[in-house]
C-alpha cells in the first residue's frame, strides 16, 4: 500500500502487489480501490503485479473539492505510472474507470500500456445530446445528483439493487456484497461524487476510442442498468483500430463482482492473446 502525492498536493491512495506484468485497475463511481479484490486475488495468485488506487476524492485518497473531471483523473494516473515507472502495463477499467482509461492510453499511455480493458464502460459518451439521440436523458443524471447530494446514505443502499441485478427474478441477493458496495461509497467526498456525475456522464470519449492504436477489449452485460450496452459497447467498438467486444446476456453492471470467475478468465485469455 502507499500514498502518492500528486504535483497539486492531493494524496492518491495506491495498492502494489506482487511481481511481473502490471495490471492496473480503474474502480468505477463512487467505489474504491477495493472493488476490484476479486480480481487483485485472481491475478495476482497468477504471477501479474496488481495496481489499483482510489480514485481522488474516492476512498482513502484526499477528498477533494478540485479537479473531479476525467482529463484530471487521467492526469493522476500518468502521475502514477510514471512514479511506479510502468511498463507493458495492461489497463483495465470499470464504468467510470473505463472512462479514465482510455482518456489516459490516449493521452498519456503510449509508452507504458499495452492493452486496455473497458469493462461496463461509460465510454464513448452516456449523456443525450443531438449527436448522441439514445443516450441517457440529462434528467436521469440530475435526479442522481440530487440524490447524492441530498440523500446519499439511502441513496447509495438503494443504488446496489440494479447495480448488480437484485430486482431480476431468480436473482442471488448478497447483503454482504450490498453492504461493502455501501461502504466504499461512504469513504468518498459527497463533493467529489457529485461532481464525478459529470466527468462520467458528459465525458465524450469517442476521439480517445479513436486515437487508440493498442488491442482494447470491451465486456458488458446486456442486462446493464446502470450503463445500457447499446448505446455504449456496441457504439464503442465501431471507433477502435483494434478492438474486440464480448457481450454477457444476463449480466448486471456488477458483473466483476456477481461473474468474476467468468470475467477473469476472459480477461486472462485477453492478456495471453
Amino acid at each position: 500500500m502507499g500514498i502518492l502525492k500528486l504535483k497539486d498536493g492531493t494524496e492518491l491512495y495506491y495498492k502494489d502487489l506482487g511481481q511481473g506484468q502490471p495490471l492496473v485497475f480503474h474502480h468505477g463511481w463512487p467505489l474504491s480501490s477495493d472493488d476490484w479484490d476479486l480480481q487483485m486475488m485472481y491475478f495476482l495468485n497468477k504471477g501479474f503485479r496488481v495496481i489499483a488506487h482510489d480514485r481522488r476524492g474516492h476512498g482513502r485518497s484526499t477528498q477533494t473539492s478540485e479537479g473531479n473531471d476525467m482529463d484530471t483523473y487521467a492526469s493522476d494516473v500518468f502521475e502514477l505510472a510514471e512514479a511506479l515507472d510502468l511498463k507493458n502495463a495492461i489497463h483495465i477499467g470499470h464504468s467510470t474507470g473505463g472512462g479514465e482509461v482510455i482518456r489516459y492510453a490516449a493521452k498519456y499511455g503510449a509508452k507504458r500500456i499495452a492493452k486496455a480493458i473497458l469493462i461496463s464502460a461509460v465510454t464513448p459518451i452516456m449523456l443525450k445530446t443531438e449527436s448522441n439521440p439514445n443516450g441517457v436523458p440529462m434528467e436521469v443524471f440530475d435526479e442522481i445528483r440530487l440524490q447524492t447530494a441530498t440523500n446519499r446514505a439511502q441513496y447509495f443502499r438503494d443504488f446496489t439493487i440494479p447495480f448488480f441485478g437484485y430486482n431480476r427474478e431468480g436473482a442471488k441477493v448478497s447483503q454482504a456484497v450490498m453492504d461493502n458496495w455501501w461502504r466504499q461509497g461512504m469513504m468518498g467526498s459527497i463533493k467529489a461524487h457529485y461532481d464525478c456525475i459529470k466527468a462520467f456522464s458528459e465525458s465524450d470519449f469517442t476521439q480517445d476510442l479513436k486515437d487508440v492504436v493498442i488491442p482494447v477489449l470491451i465486456m458488458h452485460g446486456q442486462d446493464d442498468q446502470i450503463v445500457p450496452y447499446e448505446t455504449t459497447a456496441e457504439i464503442a467498438i465501431t471507433y477502435l483500430k483494434n478492438g474486440k467486444l464480448i457481450l454477457y446476456p444476463g449480466f448486471s453492471h456488477g458483473m466483476p463482482t456477481t461473474e468474476a470467475e467468468i470475467l477473469n478468465n476472459d480477461i486472462l485469455s485477453f492478456i495471453n492473446s
